[in-house]
């Protein structure tokens, strides 16, 4: 099965990473099961350190394998690398671990192993996870990628940049280097945040390679249960946006909520539908969250409202330009990836602009100083 409409990831749910209130086994398991309206699963090895395969491996117990879209992804070496604090765990090409000679090995290894964790044969697509610049760029690296699906361990093969906002250009470029081997590309998009993911809608659709939408509920807010005041728990994730984000982002969500009145949509269903409306985009991951406190929804709630969504509801030219007005975001925030603002020698999420990328630039009519930028308050 190829990616639905619809997916869920084991990043929902609070276990494996810190969006609200981690679920207990049994509601885990049931929320990650395929199924009532949504086929396509999404796990990452990195999760908990494997442990996130372990528990999509129990929610698909029973499970007939043709009838759900199984997504990996690996790339953060947790195996031979060390942790470093809140910056996780090295990818798996950062030269102190291997040089090129190794990636395919690597891949192969950690391909074989996620999926002996999940309990299955193979992937039916499978990500390289928050790649380097070596990840974007590398022959060795989309040579391995080929390698596990000559093998039978994946169908199709994509590249998921992260874990932040970003890698605009990095991510053009790996598509015109490597479109032969990517099907799929993940990007972050949703209505109160079309930027920068709308700037490399155009070169995903011109490569034929369809895109996956992740944070389509903007850290919650569509969810409804994220309002000014709201208690974030010490370690949560979304501590580390800039302060106000909540109440912006409830005064937007109201100035679109007409348009979903207009159509009979929840907002969730409202942002994924104008979402999906994007050029090259075929399927939804919005977060699953269990908010604490007496006003959260019920995250099965959530998840029923996610898999009632109907991909027929067509939002016309002019509602999806006014509700992208309401989201401008254009540079509200410092970008990962290629970067003018960076300086000294390439991190693991973030580098120089060079020349090359410049070029990428040019062909895509992107202005890095006018495109890029965080803009000064």
């Amino acid at each position: 099965m190829d990616p639905t409409t619809t997916a869920i990831g084991t990043w929902s749910g609070g276990r494996f990473m810190h969006f609200g209130e981690p679920l207990q086994d049994e509601r885990l398991t049931a929320l990650l099961t395929p199924g009532g309206g949504i086929d396509t699963v999404i796990t990452a090895d990195v999760y908990g350190s494997g442990e996130a395969d372990l528990a999509l491996g129990r929610s698909l117990l029973g499970v007939n394998r043709e009838d759900y879209c199984l997504i990996g992804a690996v790339g953060h070496d947790f195996y031979s690398g060390a942790r470093d604090g809140a910056k996780g765990f090295p990818r798996f090409t950062d030269p102190s671990l291997r040089g090129e000679e190794g990636y395919a090995d690597y891949i192969r290894m950690a391909t074989e192993r996620s999926l002996e964790r999940c309990g299955v044969d193979s992937f039916d697509l499978l990500l390289l996870h928050n790649p380097d610049r070596t990840g974007y760029s590398s022959p060795a690296v989309w040579a391995g990628m080929q390698a596990v699906r000559e093998a039978g361990l994946t169908r199709l093969l994509g590249v998921a940049p992260g874990p932040a906002n970003g890698f605009t250009l990095d991510l053009i470029d790996c598509l015109e280097r490597f479109s032969a081997q990517i099907d799929w590309a993940m990007i972050i998009l949703n209505p109160l945040e079309p930027w920068p993911g709308e700037l490399v809608l155009a070169a995903a659709a011109a490569h034929d390679v369809s895109l996956i939408a992740r944070v389509v509920d903007y850290g919650g807010i569509f969810h409804g249960d994220v309002r000014p005041g709201h208690r974030f728990a010490e370690y949560d994730h979304r501590k580390f946006r800039p302060e106000g984000w909540v109440q912006a982002g409830g005064e937007k969500l109201e100035l679109m909520r007409p348009y979903a009145e207009r159509h009979g949509l929840t907002m969730l269903q409202l942002a994924c539908a104008w979402v999906l409306a994007q050029p090259a985009v075929r399927c939804v991951a919005p977060t699953l969250i269990q908010e604490s406190g007496p006003g959260a929804r019920p995250i099965e709630q959530k998840r029923a409202e996610l898999a009632a969504l109907d991909p027929g509801v067509a939002l016309s030219a002019e509602e999806l330009d006014a509700i992208r007005t309401i989201g401008e975001n254009a540079g509200s925030m410092a970008l990962k990836g290629a970067s003018l603002e960076h300086e000294g020698s390439a991190r693991s999420d973030r580098w120089a602009l060079d020349d090359e990328l410049r070029s990428v630039a040019g062909r895509w009519g992107i202005d890095p100083e006018r495109d890029l930028l965080k803009l000064v308050a």
